[in-house]
């Protein structure tokens, strides 16, 4: 049912600091309360319709502006809308507001205006989320990502889903009614079937969210390796900056630097670890267990070897660093400092290191962090590997920890009820079809509570 609210709200739509700013004014005094302070009424404005003139503040002409009337239902909100165009002054930005506030219109909380779209029915909550992640994406990616979902194209998946397993729930209650008479309203056989393609679409989305996080927050991408192997000084070549600390003396990260950067669209977050050695300092310790944490989360891995070390302990280096690879990781092998070393030392290191490379797909690249040598080349590699992991997919992509939560939790639920088909009380199975479709409704909001809405529009921004 469509939420209707009985008071005005307003907040700039726009950052401030620009040559023009847009205040937003939603609720069922929207247009009268900006008639008001406007230079032509818009009281009997028809909805998508410009609007130019003057606001007043008394006698006093604040600025020249352009109203844009929005009619409900055909709004953002949902609600009568209506948005001043006005120059970006701070002063004069302020001085509307209190305006308006003064008038009885409210300020908005952050995420109030989408918020009162998904009770108004507009949109749903995997929708109303979306919005947030297109304010927030800084790739075309991660926008391609969050613009599908704000179309409602995850969500359809999910209605789809969810359909599915009314029918066959509505079945299941139905036995309980005629529970003494021993009759079967759902087929076994069809719901067994049903049941396995319904977990095979969830594991899909929950696969996906590895890709659809990486596209979102950048795709993690860990440096380890042996105490000054170069690994910080890479962090810094790639950033262009000094981020992280870089000295001789072994040990000098501690903790993990994490940075992003932008190759070609895509958004990489770069993870400098502790090296990777035995050590009796406990600070140390905790890094290095940090490192090796960060490196089980990465999707690629660059592996820092050290061309100045003893042939046996590089060749050693790299492959305790592939061994802690797990299915899906990718392995970039850099072999740093060819600004220090011979051609005949670099070629007995890359020799040594084929079977390595060729057992576990790895990228064998050479350069010298400190010189920027071989840099492009790397760059080339983490967007080649990004591509070969499957970032170009279509298809519908999680990309919400609380969406992949849900999903799990469904999940769990639908697996007692494949696993008890046959053997446990229909109750017990309809309790757990009845678990499945809650958290796959709460996801769209087709089942929600307050602090799960509230949760999620704090951290809106205002205005939206």
């Amino acid at each position: 049912m469509r939420t209707v609210f009985d008071d005005t709200i307003c907040a700039p739509a726009t950052a401030a600091g620009g040559a023009l700013s847009i205040i937003r004014v939603s609720g069922p005094a929207a247009v009268a309360k900006v008639s008001a302070i406007f230079s032509a009424s818009l009281t009997d404005a028809p909805g998508y319709t410009l609007h130019f003139g003057t606001l007043r503040d008394g006698e006093t002409v604040l600025d020249e502006v352009v109203a844009a009337v929005y009619r409900s239902p055909h709004s953002y909100t949902g609600e009568d809308c209506v948005e001043l165009s006005c120059h970006g002054s701070t002063y004069i930005v302020s001085r509307i507001l209190d305006l308006l506030t003064a008038s009885g219109v409210r300020m908005a909380e952050p995420g109030e205006f989408t918020q009162r779209a998904f009770l108004s029915g507009k949109m749903d909550l995997a929708q109303a989320e979306a919005v947030a992640d297109v304010i927030a994406s800084q790739t075309a990616a991660a926008h391609r990502v969050a613009l599908t979902q704000l179309r409602g194209g995850f969500s359809d998946e999910l209605s789809g889903m969810r359909e599915e397993l009314l029918e066959i729930a509505s079945l299941i209650e139905l036995e309980l009614d005629f529970g003494e008479e021993d009759v079967e309203f759902a087929d076994r056989s069809r719901l067994s079937n049903l049941l396995s393609l319904v977990r095979s679409h969830i594991g899909r989305l929950i696969e996906s969210f590895r890709l659809g996080n990486a596209i979102k927050n950048g795709v993690p991408v860990a440096i380890v390796g042996k105490t000054n192997a170069g690994k910080s000084t890479l962090l810094n070549a790639l950033l262009g900056e000094d981020r992280a600390i870089v000295s001789e003396i072994p040990g000098t990260t501690r903790d993990t630097i994490e940075e992003t950067f932008n190759i070609d669209g895509t958004l990489f977050r770069l993870i400098d670890t502790a090296g990777l050695r035995e050590s009796e300092d406990r600070i140390e310790q905790i890094g290095i267990s940090r490192a090796y944490e960060k490196l089980a989360s990465a999707q690629i891995v660059i592996g820092m070897l050290d061309l100045t070390a003893p042939l046996p302990d590089l060749v050693a280096s790299a492959w305790q660093i592939a061994d802690a690879l797990t299915a899906g990781q990718r392995l970039i092998l850099w072999l740093n400092k060819t600004d220090v070393v011979g051609s005949a030392a670099l070629s007995a290191a890359q020799t040594a290191l084929n079977e390595l490379s060729a057992a576990r797909d790895a990228v064998l690249l050479t350069g010298s962090a400190r010189e920027g040598a071989g840099l492009d080349s790397l760059r080339a590699a983490l967007s080649e590997t990004w591509s070969s992991l499957g970032n170009a997919s279509e298809s519908t992509l999680v990309t919400n920890t609380r969406h992949l939560e849900a999903l799990r939790l469904a999940d769990d639920a639908l697996c007692r009820v494949e696993s008890g088909l046959g053997n446990v009380p229909t109750d017990l199975l309809a309790q757990d079809l009845r678990e499945a479709l809650y958290h796959i409704g709460a996801i769209t909001g087709e089942v929600t509570d307050t602090e799960i809405l509230n949760n999620i529009f704090s951290h809106f921004c205002i205005g939206k």
